[in-house]
């Protein structure tokens, strides 16, 4: 596997992730728990926000992957 193709899998996993914690933070009645969980939700989409410009550098720096 490209160092690519790890990374397009692991923005999905993430992107993944963040929507299993939106749901639990819509269930969660605790508000303490709720205040976890958006933390983790905006640490998540930090996360998500730096790997998409690592992966645009990628396609810029090898068009080969451009649109992949």
């Amino acid at each position: 596997m490209t160092v690519y193709s790890n990374l397009k899998q692991t923005l999905a996993d993430l992107r993944s992730s963040k929507e299993t914690l939106k749901i639990y933070s819509i269930q969660t009645k605790d508000h303490e728990n709720q205040s976890v969980i958006d933390d983790a939700l905006k640490e998540l989409d930090s996360i998500v926000l730096e790997l998409e410009k690592r992966m645009q550098t990628l396609e810029f720096e090898e068009p080969q992957y451009k649109g992949y």
